[in-house]
């Protein structure tokens, strides 16, 4: 939205937001009043989680009268959660489905970035209506499509099916440009993704997925033609580190013909049996699984920020099926190229 990639690329919003607690998933509730109604609490519980929405719609950073006696850059998010007395399983949805965090680190941090996480969840959902999620029509790959439209526009070049055979330095170790067969492509600045630099490059976990065609839509998503769904790893079970997402897409977004559904069940791997660390999100897919192919992809970090060299390497995409993080990755490279922020 930024960049204005969108004259060349159709959004569509994401139907649904739910996260998986006790036996089925629920609508993920982000503000008083969904709190109040939400099958995920009981009524002691709503009330808490109330009055803890309250205070996050109306805190506003900068503005003493909102602050309540709490200082949220100096309390941690277990000691605002402490303050509200919220309970394991709110605690679970509020840090995982809201604030979108894939693990628990992010409780002995000061509270500050996770209420903003919070409103920013929320104020997506007020402004789209029934989830703050959007996707592309035509699925992922009309991104970098629309990029290449854009690009086109100012002056840019894109050449497909190009493979790179050298990377070439200067006397003082920075790039001056790449190598294809005998042509040259002269430059200050390489960008890529691990898989040109392996060198550069280092492996830091795993991530499987299934891939599912269905003939019907999962049971329990209220009718939605397109969900999330996250599965917080405690949900699994204690020992658990990482969530499950499920991402489910039909007709409407315009990835696959109407009748059927595609679904996407990923996670991080944490054991030796990918598939069986994906067995709740696919259980939760229904009977109307067609068929589901399994892939597991290794997940790779640069290992250095390219300053010395020029060459700024990406992260590979991680399990996460909202791509916050892809976002987080490509203002981190913006950031180490050009020293200041994109917005």
């Amino acid at each position: 939205l930024h960049t204005d990639v969108t004259k060349y690329l159709d959004f569509k919003l994401v139907d649904g937001s739910f996260v998986f607690t006790g036996d089925r998933p629920h609508k993920v509730p982000a503000t008083p009043r969904e709190a109040m109604t939400s099958g995920l609490m009981g009524l002691l519980e709503k009330n808490r989680c109330r009055s803890f929405f309250s205070f996050i719609h109306s805190y506003v950073h900068g503005d003493p009268q909102t602050y309540g006696n709490l200082d949220l850059t100096s309390m941690t998010m277990d000691d605002l959660y402490k303050h509200y007395n919220l309970g394991p399983d709110t605690i679970g949805f509020v840090g995982h489905a809201l604030a979108l965090y894939r693990d628990e680190e992010y409780r002995s941090k000061p509270a500050l970035e996770t209420v903003q996480k919070i409103q920013l969840y929320a104020n997506s959902l007020a402004r789209y209506g029934k989830s703050p999620y959007l996707y592309p029509m035509y699925g992922l790959g009309e991104l970098p499509q629309a990029f290449a439209r854009l690009s086109a526009v100012h002056g840019g070049t894109f050449m497909l099916h190009t493979p790179i055979h050298e990377v070439l330095y200067g006397a003082d170790g920075k790039c001056q440009g790449v190598r294809s067969g005998n042509c040259v492509a002269r430059t200050k600045l390489i960008v890529g993704d691990p898989s040109y630099f392996p060198e550069k490059a280092r492996k830091v976990r795993q991530v499987v997925r299934c891939y599912c065609i269905l003939s019907e839509r999962p049971p329990n998503v209220r009718e939605s033609d397109s969900c999330q769904i996250i599965i917080p790893a405690k949900q699994v079970s204690e020992s658990r580190k990482n969530d499950i997402y499920v991402l489910v897409l039909s007709e409407p977004h315009r990835v696959c013909p109407a009748g059927k559904f595609i679904a996407l069940v990923s996670t991080t791997l944490e054991g030796s049996d990918p598939e069986k660390e994906l067995e709740m999100g696919i259980r939760l897919l229904g009977d109307g699984v067609l068929e589901r192919f399994l892939a597991v992809d290794d997940v790779f970090e640069p290992a250095s920020d390219g300053t010395d060299d020029q060459v700024f390497v990406t992260r590979s995409y991680d399990a996460a099926t909202h791509f916050e993080t892809t976002v987080d990755d490509i203002l981190d490279v913006y950031r180490r190229i050009f020293k200041k922020e994109l917005i």
